[in-house]
């Protein structure tokens, strides 16, 4: 008979990061971390330089040694502080990708691919079986026999991904891995790498600080904020109900009330500069001062006298237009100072326009910090 500690191995978690602490002397750069990650998930760890998600990264790699708590794979405990435990890296059955690439270049392609495999003692059979199959994976087999220093920046991040699949890993850990390439090909190996993920179904951790990138690739996102985290979810959780200030600053882009939860009960609003706003409110606490925030893509802007069919309707000015080619940003003036709003290149308004911005209530989200 199983026990509960057996039966939780063989479920749905892969890896369980629990109450991790990492410090460097008096310097706490991972402060009480906890999250699971599932098996097959593709999980990114965002936030600001020095947030600690590269720490926490690396400590599950085994590159970094915590202070306290713990970490298990399939229920195995890989590092555990209580137990004294601190599994080697190459004992841990993880593969990682590194912003650099690390190809060598005074070898080819199908050598770098091969020398974890080689490393590891694999026949040559084995080897040769498994680099051809990662390189066909990535789209490098035809540069199998090219030495790795011929090759682009995009083709060495190839190289680099088919070297961390070929050993099949139970985990692969990406550090920042399309922070180098230029912003064209970072957009195209976004939709290369989630491909990859999902084909081969294997269990991810992936690191930036873009946030772009975390929305569009991830199952699910860690928001970290100076050595904690600030919100767990999927993509559109932390786009469209951030619960912190920071969140909803650092995720996207949005407009940051100040002002007081107005109202009682079910219907709770905002009130800020004398304007009240109904608001989506699931940390509103009545008279208590507090933030909303209201997404810049979620703002409909018309001319005066137009018919809207929004919980929020209210008139302003445009102030300033920018283009930025795929939206038009206007700052407009509202009873409430001054409001960012992203629309369509299709919707011109010229400055100084008369005209009113709307906004159902589910977008204007008061925050619980």
């Amino acid at each position: 008979m199983m026990t509960p500690a057996a039966t939780s191995s063989l479920g749905d978690d892969k890896i369980v990061v629990d109450n991790l602490e990492i410090r460097y002397g008096l310097v706490t750069a991972v402060n009480g971390v906890n999250f699971t990650i599932r098996r097959g998930e593709h999980l990114t760890l965002l936030g600001p330089s020095g947030c600690g998600k590269t720490t926490t990264l690396r400590a599950i790699a085994g590159l970094e040694t915590p202070s306290g708590g713990s970490i298990e794979i399939d229920g195995a405990p890989i590092y555990s502080a209580a137990r004294r435990i601190n599994v080697p890296t190459e004992r841990r059955g993880v593969s990682m990708v590194f912003q650099s690439y690390a190809i060598w270049p005074h070898m080819s392609v199908f050598e770098n691919v091969a020398y974890g495999l080689r490393v590891r003692k694999r026949s040559k059979e084995d080897i040769k079986t498994n680099v051809e199959r990662a390189l066909d994976l990535v789209h490098m087999a035809p540069y199998a026999k090219r030495p790795s220093g011929d090759l682009s920046g995009g083709q060495q991040q190839r190289v680099a991904l088919a070297r961390a699949i070929a050993f099949d890993p139970e985990v692969i850990l990406f550090d920042e891995p399309l922070s180098n390439l230029d912003a064209k090909l970072r957009v195209e190996m976004r939709v290369e790498l989630r491909e990859l993920q999902r084909h081969l179904g294997i269990t991810s951790i992936y690191v930036t600080h873009d946030q772009e990138e975390a929305l569009a690739i991830s199952d699910r996102v860690v928001v970290m904020k100076g050595g904690e985290i600030e919100q767990i979810g999927t993509p559109d959780d932390i786009y469209n109900r951030p619960r912190t200030r920071f969140v909803a600053d650092f995720v996207g882009a949005a407009n940051l009330l100040e002002g007081e939860v107005s109202g009682s009960g079910d219907d709770l609003g905002f009130t800020t500069k004398g304007l009240t706003l109904k608001a989506y409110a699931p940390h509103g606490v009545p008279g208590k001062t507090a933030t909303a925030a209201i997404r810049t893509a979620y703002v409909e802007v018309a001319p005066v006298g137009t018919a809207m069919r929004h919980a929020n309707i209210v008139k302003g000015r445009v102030s300033q237009k920018m283009f930025h080619g795929d939206f038009i940003q206007y700052i407009i003036d509202w009873p409430a100072g001054t409001l960012i709003v992203r629309r369509p290149p299709t919707e011109v308004f010229d400055e100084g326009s008369e005209i009113l911005v709307g906004f159902d209530a589910e977008h204007c989200i008061i925050l619980s910090n």
